[in-house]
Order: C-alpha cells, then sequence, then structure tokens
C-alpha cells in the first residue's frame, strides 16, 4: 500500500518592522499609511506582472516585473518577498522552467501572506 503525504507549505514572512517604523517616523503617521498602501497596490500589481508574465511564458518579462517587485518589497521592509522575487528573477534568465514554476507558487504563496500582514498586522494581546 502506498501512503501519500500531504506537504504543508506554511512559511515565516519577515517584515522589517524597523523599517516600518522609520517611514512612519519620516513622514509621520498619515502620510505613511497613505505611502505604505499606495505600496501596497503597487504590490500586488507587480506581483500580478510577474505571475502573468511567467504564465505567458515571457521570461524577459519576469526578470523585468521580478525586480520591480524586488525593489518595491524592500522599500517597505517585506524581506521574504524581496528575497523570493530575486529568486523568480533568477530562475527566468537562467531559462530554468521547473525551478521557475516552483518559484512562482512560492512567490504568490509568500506575495499573498506578506500583503495580508502588511495590510492586517497580527494583534498583540
Amino acid at each position: 500500500m502506498t501512503k501519500i503525504t500531504v506537504l504543508a507549505m506554511n512559511e515565516t514572512v519577515r517584515i522589517d518592522v524597523q523599517r516600518l517604523e522609520k517611514i512612519v517616523h519620516e513622514l509621520g503617521e498619515p502620510a505613511a499609511a497613505q505611502v505604505i498602501g499606495a505600496a501596497l497596490e503597487q504590490l500586488a500589481l507587480a506581483l500580478r506582472r510577474t505571475v502573468t508574465a511567467s504564465q505567458q511564458g515571457d521570461s524577459c518579462a519576469v526578470v523585468t516585473e521580478a525586480d520591480q517587485l524586488s525593489r518595491l518589497a524592500w522599500q517597505v521592509g517585506l524581506v521574504t518577498l524581496a528575497g523570493v522575487a530575486v529568486d523568480v528573477g533568477a530562475c527566468a534568465e537562467r531559462q530554468d522552467r521547473p525551478a521557475l514554476a516552483a518559484t512562482i507558487q512560492r512567490l504568490e504563496r509568500i506575495g499573498n501572506r506578506s500583503l495580508t500582514e502588511l495590510w492586517d498586522p497580527p494583534e498583540i494581546p
């Protein structure tokens, strides 16, 4: 009899809280909220464009979009997302289709979790 094991895909998302605090300190809370909100929208768009480019087999666009996504993620302290975006771009540059497929899936998981964490952070008791 064959046993099948389901692997849970659950990674910790790292956010550079000091980077966010610096943004709030420099801009003030109302302006920082607007800037971070706008960045989240741009991140969501960049994430979608990267995934779409991959689905269309456009490696050049994947590299470009993943680079943009990585830069945006670094700016607002989404460390894990930035790193995965760099990995996606590297796989696309090498034309490594199996690795690109895997890292794109990881990018979607990490991207969605990162955006959710930043948009709606868990409350601390």
